[in-house]
């Protein structure tokens, strides 16, 4: 099986897994899962439309001169995507259409196992694509670099963001019962995944730099701490003092 059918399969079963994932949590109302499923289908259909435009948008926007190579012809517009714009677009997504129904409840900590599971197995499908994926590292002479076909030991950054993921999620179970304010734990697992991803991103190819030499991506993650800024301190004190927050408005 080639790389990029590698990549498909995994992308395929990473987007299953993590739906079948969601649904058992929806029957077996784990982590408080909400039971409304006319909301549900609501967020989730926000979710969808603002994942999938997010993803092909921060694409467009970390490798503009790919992207847009002989436009207007839109086969290169349609080949690549990036998590970060898709977890950024779906956020926005949800809250847009849950604004529009009027629907106040949290629902993001439902979604924190899914993603985590979802992006594990991606993450695998991206490492089995090698070259072509474009989510390797620089090069680097630690003894775990990976050759993905040129005879260059990179770093494998996508194994790096699996164990981060696993790790992050197990610490989030831990603090779980800590967390007082609605969707706290959803947030902390976007604020740690963007700030890793701001961070990793330094160890990885650049293919068009931005303002200060950060690649869009990177602009993109500064974007979404900033619109947690209010709730970062909350949830530090959850994560790594072990604190219940002192009482704030939903």
């Amino acid at each position: 099986m080639t790389p990029v059918a590698l990549h498909t399969v995994f992308e395929l079963l990473a987007y299953s897994v993590g739906f079948q994932t969601y649904l058992w949590q929806r029957r077996h109302r784990v982590d408080g899962s909400v039971g409304d499923r006319d909301m549900m289908a609501v967020v989730a259909v926000g979710a969808i439309v603002g994942a999938a435009l997010g993803a092909k948008m921060s694409y467009w926007l970390d490798d503009p001169l790919t992207a847009f190579a002989d436009f207007p012809n839109w086969r290169h517009l349609l080949e690549g995507k990036s998590i970060i714009g898709a977890l950024i677009g779906g956020l926005i997504g949800v809250e847009g259409v849950k604004r529009l129904w009027g629907v106040r409840q949290s629902t993001g900590d439902n979604f924190v196992l899914p993603l985590t599971v979802g992006m594990c197995i991606g993450r695998v499908g991206c490492f089995l694509g090698g070259l072509g994926d474009h989510t390797y590292g620089i090069a680097t002479s630690l003894p775990w670099g990976v050759d993905f076909g040129d005879g260059i030991a990179r770093h494998p950054t996508q194994l790096y963001e699996i164990v981060f993921l696993l790790l992050q999620y197990a610490w989030i179970r831990i603090r779980w019962t800590r967390f007082e304010v609605s969707g706290d734990r959803f947030r902390a697992f976007m604020v740690g995944y963007l700030a890793f991803r701001l961070l990793v991103e330094f160890i990885k190819p650049v293919f068009y730099a931005w303002p200060l030499g950060l690649t869009g991506l990177q602009w993109l993650c500064v974007a979404g701490l900033l619109y947690y800024a209010r709730a970062i301190p909350r949830i530090v004190r959850v994560m790594v003092l072990g604190r219940r927050p002192v009482w704030e408005p939903r």
